[in-house]
C-alpha cells in the first residue's frame, strides 16, 4: 500500500513540520516496518498523571552495589530482564579467583569505567573505557582489573550477538571490520604453589564447579570464525544526514535474536534549518527501549547523568524533554555517548532495578527535577 496523506502534514518526515505541530512516528519493527506520522497540536508526552504499572523508568545505576564490588567471589547484579535478555552491572574491584563459563547465553560487555584484562580460552584481551567485548556462550574467562573502580554494563542474550547487515552503505560503514580486535593465544603466567584451578559453569541460572590440577587457559593456538572480539566506541563512525534526522536504527552496532544494540555518539547535528534536530516523538509498538548514558551532555534528556539508564516500555510515547525541544536550534553538535538496547519482548524491572529507580521520572516532561521529588534527609536544611 502506498502511503496516504490526510489533513495537515509535511511531505518529508522530520522536516518542515507544520507550524505549531508536534510530529509523532507510530511505527512497527523498530523503525524498519510500516509507519505513520501523526501531527499533534500538543506534545504527546504532555501528561499530568499515570495509573497502572506502565510508565517510563529511570535508574541511577551508580547506586547499584553488586556483590563483586567488595567480594572477589561475588557476581554482577541483574536489574532488567526477560526470557531473551538480562541486563546486569558488574563493579568488580579485584581479580576473579575462579574462571567463569556461561552456558546460558552470550554476553556483550560495555566498559563504562576501568581497565584491565580478560583472560579467555582464545587468549587475553585488554579492556578500557568505551569497549564493547563480545564473549560467546560457554567461553571460559576470568576478569583481572588493573583499577579498583570498574563499571561494566553486561547484556546477556539467549542467542549470539552479530554485526548488523550494512547493505547499501557498505561493509566499512558504522565500523570497519579491520577495527575489530581479537585475542592472541598466550599461556598465563605460572602460579607457584597453586595446585587447583576452579571453573564455575552457569546453566539455568545455577552454578556448578569443576576443578583442574592445571590452569585451564592452556590454549596455544586457535582457528575458526567463533571467538571473543571487541570494538571500542571511538572506532564506531555514525552515519548522518545533514538534511533529515535519522532514526535510532541507523546507529545499530549489534543484533541478536531478541534485541538490537545501538551506539549514540558525538556527531554534527542536521544543518538544514527546516530539519528536526532532536529525536522525534515515537511510541515503539514492537520494542521496549533501554538506554544507558555513558558520557557527555545528553541533549535530548534533562535530569540525566553518566551512569543513569532509562527504560521506555512499548505503548507509551517518548521523545525529547521540553527544554531539548525548545533549544534544538541552538546546538550544532551532540556531545553524548550512550548505549541503547531495544528488546523485542517486554523487559521487566527486577528487584535490584526497583531499588535504584526514580519513581517520578515521568514528571520530568513536566519540568520537575529529580531532587524536587526526593525526600529530604532528616536534619537537612
Amino acid at each position: 500500500m502506498y502511503p496516504l496523506k490526510k489533513g495537515t502534514v509535511t511531505k518529508q518526515a522530520h522536516v518542515a513540520l507544520p507550524e505549531g505541530t508536534f510530529e509523532e512516528e507510530h511505527g512497527r519493527k523498530g523503525f524498519f516496518g510500516k509507519s505513520a506520522h501523526l501531527y499533534h497540536k500538543n506534545p504527546p508526552t504532555g501528561w499530568v498523571r499515570f495509573e497502572g504499572k506502565l510508565r517510563p523508568h529511570l535508574f541511577d545505576l551508580n547506586e547499584l552495589v553488586p556483590s563483586d564490588m567488595h567480594d572477589p567471589n561475588g557476581e554482577p547484579v541483574a536489574f532488567l530482564g526477560n526470557a531473551d535478555l538480562k541486563v546486569s552491572v558488574s563493579r568488580r574491584s579485584r581479580a576473579m579467583p575462579f574462571f567463569l563459563r556461561n552456558a546460558d547465553g552470550d554476553e556483550l560487555f560495555f566498559i563504562h569505567r576501568g581497565h584491565g584484562t580478560i583472560e579467555t580460552d582464545f587468549g587475553p584481551i585488554a579492556y578500557e573505557k568505551g569497549d564493547y567485548i563480545n564473549i560467546p556462550r560457554a567461553v571460559t574467562y576470568r576478569i583481572i582489573p588493573d583499577t579498583a573502580d570498574n563499571f561494566f554494563l553486561i547484556m546477556e542474550s539467549a542467542s549470539e550477538f552479530e554485526q548488523p547487515e550494512k547493505g547499501l552503505i557498505g561493509q566499512h560503514a558504522l565500523y570497519d571490520p579491520a577495527a575489530i580486535v581479537t585475542p592472541e593465544p598466550e599461556l598465563p603466567a605460572a602460579e607457584p604453589g597453586r595446585s587447583e584451578w576452579e571453573v564455575r559453569i552457569k546453566v539455568e541460572g545455577e552454578y556448578s564447579k569443576v576443578f583442574y590440577p592445571f590452569n585451564p587457559i592452556d590454549v596455544i593456538g586457535w582457528k575458526g570464525d567463533l571467538t571473543v572480539w571487541k570494538i571500542n566506541m571511538r572506532d564506531i563512525r555514525p552515519i548522518m544526514s545533514h538534511r533529515a534526522h535519522l532514526p535510532p536504527s541507523a546507529h545499530t552496532s549489534f543484533v541478536t535474536k531478541g534485541a538490537v544494540v545501538c551506539s549514540f555518539l558525538p556527531r554534527p547535528l542536521e544543518q538544514d534549518e527546516e530539519a528536526l534536530r532532536v529525536p522525534f516523538f515515537h511510541r515503539n509498538t514492537d520494542y521496549d527501549e533501554f538506554i544507558f548514558y555513558h558520557d557527555g551532555d545528553f541533549f535530548s534528556r534533562d535530569n540525566v547523568k553518566a551512569g543513569y539508564a532509562t527504560l521506555h516500555p512499548r505503548g507509551i510515547h517518548h521523545g525529547p524533554h521540553p527544554k531539548a525541544l525548545a533549544n534544538q536550534k541552538k546546538r550544532t553538535h551532540t556531545d553524548e555517548s550512550a548505549v541503547m538496547l531495544d528488546g523485542l519482548n517486554p523487559i521487566r524491572v527486577l528487584p535490584a532495578g526497583e531499588q535504584v529507580e526514580w519513581k517520578d521520572y515521568w514528571k520530568s516532561w513536566m519540568g520537575i527535577k529529580k531532587e524536587e521529588t526526593e525526600p529530604v534527609p532528616v536534619g537537612a536544611d
